[in-house]
Formats: structure tokens, sequence, C-alpha cells
């Protein structure tokens, strides 16, 4: 599989093969700890709409733009190679939920920008800073039901999130991300809308960036939660050519740990990404998840010695201070498959 020729984001195809890469942790566990209030989600601009917007956490980049970088800045300070932009629920799909589906377009120029602008205050020649353009899931699904009665049911179509995730990469791509990162997948289909309109906005406009393609698997079974495992789900978008494919979200690395080695095992041509919560959800502890900073490091330290890793973060529950103590840990360890020929297709494109 030749990597393509990347007009962004080519010095992270060339880092990949030289050290394990670091990606950021948890934006919302972050925007948690600033207790804001519905009248901070609000501001001035939206005082009068008239549905609850606390919780939106994507509208915070027009109305406390101040607290989504300064938590950019905190992950770039523990030493993230990569920040993914505050855009995870930023589809117009998504936006239906609050009235705001108009301002999705807006939502993700703004939170790119955001990010750049932090990438770049904290990037060196020595140490370069990217910025993921963080495509979420959404929170309907072209291959279940949301109705137990009705198997064949759908609440939308794949063409109506093939344009919402076209309408999604445009803005970030306008706000001046480097890659774009399809993350916490549970259903293949909506991925593959995300992919398919990746690949059209990048043959319109000429600019090729990297993608990273991250799924999630819910439970003990190893599968995502419309049912492929994770074979399979790698067989159904390696299409899409991507430079990372990996896992995020769920579970913690503890028990995502078997499913990361297959992928490994079996994505010769391609990196591998790994950012697990701070291990399983626990409503009784004061952050919501138990793993400390040097536990959930710990086991991402096991994951590079045992040669899965090309990138490496966190997702809920984890901090700077878990992003800080990942990167010292596994800083010490050759990133997957640097001698590999099947893995030099990458550098290609650098």
């Amino acid at each position: 599989m030749n990597a393509p020729h990347y007009t962004r984001g080519a010095a992270l195809a060339a880092l990949l093969p030289q050290r394990i890469v670091v990606i950021d942790g948890a934006m919302g566990t972050m925007i948690q700890r600033w207790k804001l209030t519905e009248s901070d989600y609000r501001g001035e601009r939206f005082k009068d709409h008239p549905k609850d917007l606390k919780g939106n956490n994507e509208l915070l980049q027009f109305t406390r733009p101040d607290v989504i970088r300064q938590i950019h800045e905190q992950y770039l300070a523990a030493g993230a190679d990569i920040i993914e932009t505050n855009t995870f629920g930023a589809t117009s799909i998504a936006q239906e939920d609050y009235d705001l589906a108009p301002l999705a377009r807006e939502m993700n120029v703004a939170a790119a920008r955001i990010a750049r602008e932090a990438a770049d205050k904290y990037a060196t020649p020595e140490k370069p800073r990217f910025v993921a353009g963080a495509v979420g899931p959404t929170p309907r699904t072209a291959s279940i039901s949301p109705d137990v009665n009705d198997p064949g049911a759908r609440n939308v179509s794949f063409d109506e999130l093939r344009a919402a995730y076209r309408e999604q990469a445009e803005g970030l791509l306008e706000g001046g991300c480097d890659l774009f990162l399809v993350e916490t997948i549970f259903d293949t289909l909506n991925a593959k809308a995300a992919l398919f309109a990746l690949d059209e906005l990048m043959e319109d406009t000429g600019e090729r960036l990297p993608v990273i393609i991250s799924g999630t698997v819910t439970d003990a079974s190893g599968r995502i939660l419309s049912g492929q495992t994770v074979g399979a789900f790698w067989h159904s978008v390696r299409h899409a050519k991507p430079i990372a494919i990996g896992l995020n979200c769920a579970l913690g690395a503890a028990l995502m740990r078997p499913y990361v080695e297959e992928l490994s095992r079996i994505a010769g041509d391609t990196a591998i990404s790994c950012y697990p919560n701070a291990g399983l959800p626990n409503p009784m502890s004061d952050t919501g998840f138990d793993e400390t900073p040097d536990v959930t490091a710990g086991l991402m330290e096991e994951f590079a010695k045992s040669g899965f890793l090309n990138i490496v973060g966190g997702c809920c529950g984890t901090t700077p201070d878990h992003i800080a103590a990942i990167a010292r840990k596994v800083s010490a360890y050759r990133p997957r498959g640097k001698a590999d020929p099947l893995f030099t297709s990458l550098v290609a494109a650098a």
C-alpha cells in the first residue's frame, strides 16, 4: 500500500518511523474541571436560544475559546505531538439536538483555528506539533435500528452522513488542520461515510492530508457495536490508506491489549494508534475513572515494549498529567514497524 503524497502533515509521515508519537488526552474531562454553567455555554451570542446548551462542548469555541485554548496548551506543554480539535460532536447531525445545525461549519473552522494557534505557539523545528481534525461518530448510526421492534428502521442515511462529514471536514480544512482523525467508531458504515467525504474533499481541493482511523471495541467480545471484529473492521477501511489504524475509548488499556496486538499483527502496511480511557468508568471516583497517570502510563509502556505502538495517548478520563507520564514512559522504545519494508511506504509522503 503506497502512501499518498501529502500536501499537509507530511512531517508526521516522516516522524512515525522514527519515534512513538504522542496524541493528547480527553477534552471532556478537562472541560468538566472548569465547572462551567449554562451561561458560559450561552455567552452573549446564544443568551436567548430556546434550548438548554450546557454540555454542548463544541459551542465553547464561540463562547469560551479561552477554555479550549488553555486545554490545548496544557496538553502541548505535557508533551503531546498531536492535539485534537474540539469537534467530536461538531456535525450538523449532532448539533440538531441543540437546534444549532446551521453553525456546524463555522464551529469547525473556529475550533481548528484555536488548535492551530496553540500548536504553532509550541512548535519548534526539533519538535513539530500537529492539529488533528477530530471527526466523531454522530449520535445516529447507519447500521443499527433505533427501534428494537423494527430491525430495519434507520434514522440517518449514508448520504446524510456523507454530507454532514463533508461540511465538517471543509471547516476543519479551512481552519488549518494537518490531518483528519475519524475516531471512536462504533459503526463501520458511519466511518465509511466519513472516509468517502474526506476522499471527495481532498480530490476536489487538491489537498491531501493524513487520515487516522480509530475504532472502539465496546466489550469483551472484541467487536465494535455494529458487530465487526477488529480484523474485519481493518479490512473494511484499509482502502482509505490511513496513515494509522487503531483503537480508542470504551475500554481501559488492560482490556484493550489483545485487540491492539491483533491490529499490530494484521495491519502491517500502516501505523498503529492507541489511546484508551483511564480504565473503566467509575461514577464513585472523583474523576469518573480510576487509573492514575502512573497506572495508565505503565500499561502503555508495556504496549510500547511489546512493539505495538506508533501513536499513543489517552481518551476519557485522561489529563495532561496522564499524557506527560505516557510520553516519558514510551520515549525509551522504538516505534512499531520501523524495520518493516511494508511500513516504509509511510515515509513516501514526506
